[in-house]
């Protein structure tokens, strides 16, 4: 291919091939990996054996979404090996978080049921922690969002697994496996339950930073938690509030923590638990979009708004471009870009906007040529493709942009 990198670059693709992991990269990271674990001890190595066991989720991803069938089994059989051989470690046999990663490795892998073992069994040797524990707030999160995932309407969620997790992380009580219903009473109790943690943690200010970086990851959980809960048991427009009502909280006592302290490392977090927040938010919303009707502009609006203030956060990226797509105006899209490009010196929105450009060159092409195989259509579409042209221009300009080899690797590509 001309050239070597270490890891993997999937924004490109070579003919039919897309880029994968490159067997050298992937030997010198396996490499790495191994010599630390053995430097490493306690809660290094349990944090260590996380992020080695994320990154070969992000392997099966990638093989998820180049539907590679007979890669996605071996690579399964791999990371599955290494996971159980982590939970297997004396020290991480109560870690929620790798029990959290080895059940959502097994649903990715289609294994659902097993899956839900792993998740039941978590949930039942994690006690009694409820809404105050972290980690078990985390792993009932993940837990109830890919069941809803699994749901085809909102009717009748209120039976649902998913109902069933939430409901019991408010109990304190030892965790039962569900067994097909939800007492209606029960859910009024989780549902106060949920309001009074809110409310409480919302008012509550912080003692020292470290207490603050534990509370706003907390946070983050719990109002995933009780949006979840209400979407479930109430509705689109209940969860919203709540994501509301959580983010203007968070936005005032950033602003507050700024004034107050300019050296405090604790503001650092206020950002990212409000970045957390608006990303559940958006990926409701496009959830809800995709199993019922639901208006565009509130996904819309929330998006425009977060990409302003996290301009590098690329999931909110790839969701805005993902609802442009369907708009037929690229006049909009075309305007925030470059709104945003202007405001800001990191590289994603113009990453992103050169990709959502190719991607409607890609769809006008597909459309002129279409029953005609593979003739060049008589009109050429020069105006998409001298303004890729200038984006990349622009964007190799800028600071960030002249150092970023990504961006040049793509920029030869499309000439080419």
């Amino acid at each position: 291919s001309g050239f070597n990198s270490i890891g993997h670059m999937d924004t490109m693709s070579r003919g039919r091939h897309q880029i994968g992991h490159y067997k050298e990269g992937e030997e010198f990271i396996q490499n790495v990996f191994h010599v630390l674990f053995q430097i490493f001890t306690g809660k290094e190595k349990s944090n260590l054996a996380i992020c080695w066991l994320q990154y070969e989720i992000s392997k099966v991803i990638q093989c998820l979404q180049a539907k590679k069938k007979k890669k996605l089994k071996a690579q399964g059989r791999k990371s599955k090996k290494l996971a159980k051989n982590f939970l297997k470690a004396p020290d991480n046999r109560n870690n929620l978080s790798l029990w959290k990663l080895y059940a959502y490795l097994e649903w990715l892998l289609g294994n659902t049921d097993d899956s839900r073992k792993v998740f039941d069994t978590a949930l039942c040797t994690a006690g009694t922690g409820g809404l105050k524990s972290a980690q078990l707030c985390s792993l009932s999160l993940l837990y109830a969002q890919l069941e809803v995932e699994l749901l085809e309407s909102t009717e009748g969620a209120v039976m649902s697994r998913a109902v069933h997790i939430l409901t019991k992380l408010t109990e304190n009580g030892p965790y039962v496996p569900y067994s097909g219903q939800v007492l209606p009473v029960n859910v009024l109790k989780a549902r106060k339950t949920y309001e009074h943690a809110l409310q409480d943690y919302l008012s509550k200010t912080p003692v020292s930073d470290q207490d603050q970086v534990k509370d706003t990851d907390q946070l983050v959980n719990l109002v995933g938690c009780y949006a979840l809960f209400q979407y479930l048991t109430v509705g689109i427009d209940a969860a919203v509030l709540i994501y509301t009502q959580a983010s203007e909280k968070l936005e005032v006592s950033g602003s507050q923590k700024h004034e107050n302290t300019e050296e405090n490392f604790g503001i650092l977090n206020f950002p990212t638990a409000l970045e957390a927040v608006t990303l559940l938010h958006t990926n409701l919303l496009r959830f809800h979009m995709k199993i019922s009707v639901y208006p565009l502009n509130p996904l819309r609006e929330a998006l425009t708004e977060a990409l302003k203030r996290y301009p590098s956060n690329q999931s909110l990226w790839r969701s805005y471009i993902h609802i442009q797509r369907k708009s037929h105006s690229a006049s909009k899209a075309r305007r925030f870009f470059d709104s945003v490009t202007r405001s800001t010196n990191c590289l994603e929105p113009w990453l992103f906007a050169i990709q959502a450009e190719q991607m409607r060159k890609k769809l006008t092409e597909k459309v002129q040529r279409a029953d005609v195989g593979e003739i060049h259509c008589t009109i050429p579409e020069t105006g998409l493709t001298n303004r890729i042209v200038a984006l990349f221009e622009h964007a190799v300009q800028s600071e960030n942009g002249t150092h970023c080899p990504l961006l040049w690797r793509m920029y030869l590509n499309f000439m080419v």
